[in-house]
């Protein structure tokens, strides 16, 4: 049976290395056509702006978090551009509020895995082909192309656009080219269509430079929740050297009140993510748990996280209702009420994602979990080179937070792990601690303030520094 399955997945792979490598000389030719309506350019994109009276800016988002991110992109953008920002592209609720009318619904791109975007791809060819052909793409004399989180796609990574030098082109959140065998070389294919690519990992940037592609370490998104909390980033002093103290603190009083819940009740939160896919994958998981843990806390009281997804907020309306426990849903686009529910917390139990850095920014001590389709673990087996799934673990290089991944990923295991994080106080302790190394980890650098953001003791908020590289980025090949 395994020899089988593995043979199955080498075909599988065969076949979607073949149609990358047809959709690569396509591409290649398409953009030949295109070329002779561009033109070759060193630069700055606040020159264009100068020259066309407007910066315009198109700009891809397929995910929540990418979501999130765009949202602070284009609000920094706002603020330090001398001139008005033109916005066009897909995104989310977080983007739309910036201005952005997408072009099609973010939730068709929301998928992630080899298995599980296979039945996805008609409805993802549709949606390139709006991309490519949509009036403002073409006949603008210069635009902005963003990609973030949507790089991850083989297509977009296969895209061979050095010539058509018109554009620059921008890569938000560096592909983790560091979980994967092989990946380096990734870095240089995705050098030939990318101009810049921000990194939020520190790093990344270095690695990204000596493999060609032009790189600046921004920090990590996560961290301007802070300033949305409109928080006191307490100053202290570290191997003699001050640093930003990173952590939310909320008022418990206030969330319990408003939401009746009695003194003694245990409360742990529930992310269950922020794709359709994997919240139908996990939520039933979830569900059995709680249903284990209810038998040792009576008093259980849960709080889920519903992200910013209308297909996810309508699949987890539908099904909470049948939990053996009381359950609060909390908006995922209410920053106040996410971190509310987490200093309200004993534990939390998420699926692997940006919420994994989230949780360390309100210290809260947490449990990964993870499941994808066999075929997705087998490739993730055969083809990852670190040890761990959650980016604080792996930051850290040890299991700081438990992990319970594929096929031990289950509801008794899962009951096991939470009910020890609730029980022991010195094993939340621990990972409180940790959470500090890895937010320190994470901060913007030094000394790189942007003109009208100074609050920040030194630095900017990590859309303020992308921003900023952005408006005076020159093609550097």
């Amino acid at each position: 049976m395994v020899n089988q399955l593995a043979f199955y997945c080498r075909r599988i792979l065969a076949m979607l290395a073949k149609a990358n490598f047809v959709m690569r000389n396509r591409i290649t030719s398409a953009s030949a056509m295109l070329r002779r309506f561009m033109w070759i350019s060193s630069r700055a994109v606040i020159d264009y702006a100068a020259e066309d009276g407007e910066l315009r800016v198109f700009i891809v988002s397929g995910e929540v978090s990418g979501d999130t991110i765009g949202g602070r992109l284009m609000a920094s953008l706002k603020k330090i551009s001398p001139f008005p920002v033109k916005f066009c592209g897909v995104g989310g609720s977080m983007m739309s509020q910036h201005g952005l009318q997408s072009l099609f619904p973010m939730e068709d791109l929301s998928v992630m895995g080899i298995w599980e975007l296979l039945p996805h791809l008609s409805k993802f060819r549709v949606c390139w082909i709006i991309l490519l052909l949509w009036p403002p793409f073409l006949s603008n004399r210069y635009y902005e192309n963003m990609m973030k989180k949507i790089g991850e796609m083989p297509v977009a990574a296969s895209c061979s656009l050095q010539e058509l030098d018109s554009p620059l082109h921008f890569h938000y959140v560096a592909p983790s080219f560091w979980a994967w065998k092989g990946g380096e070389a990734r870095l240089k294919r995705l050098s030939h269509f990318v101009d810049h690519i921000f990194c939020i990992l520190p790093f990344e940037e270095e690695v990204c430079r000596v493999n060609g592609l032009p790189a600046t370490f921004v920090g990590h998104p996560v961290l301007e929740d802070c300033s949305e909390l409109i928080i006191i980033l307490k100053v202290v002093e570290f191997q003699e050297k001050d640093y930003i103290n990173w952590k939310v603190q909320r008022n418990s009083g206030n969330f319990r009140n408003k939401f009746q819940i009695p003194p003694g009740d245990k409360i742990i939160t529930l992310l269950p993510g922020s794709r359709l896919q994997e919240v139908a994958r996990m939520l039933p998981i979830f569900l059995k748990t709680v249903e284990l843990l209810k038998g040792s806390f009576p008093e259980l009281r849960v709080l889920m996280n519903v992200a910013s997804n209308q297909h996810v907020e309508n699949y987890i309306s539908r099904v909470v209702h049948h939990w053996p426990v009381p359950v609060i849903l909390i908006p995922g686009n209410s920053t106040d009420l996410r971190y509310d529910a987490f200093n309200v917390s004993l534990a939390a139990l998420c699926t692997s994602g940006t919420v994994a850095v989230e949780l360390q920014l309100a210290r809260l001590p947490c449990v990964v979990a993870y499941r994808a389709h066999i075929l997705t673990e087998w490739l993730i087996r055969y083809k990852a080179k670190v040890s761990y799934i959650s980016l604080p673990n792996i930051l850290l290089d040890s299991p700081m937070s438990p992990e319970a991944l594929f096929q031990r990923c289950t509801p008794q295991r899962l009951a096991l792990l939470l009910s020890e994080l609730i029980d022991n106080e010195a094993l939340r302790t621990r990972q409180m601690y940790s959470a500090e190394k890895v937010i320190r980890l994470l901060c913007p650098p030094e000394n790189n303030a942007v003109q009208y953001d100074s609050n920040w003791r030194g630095t900017s908020p990590p859309s303020m520094i992308a921003a900023s590289t952005l408006l005076y980025c020159k093609r550097q090949r």
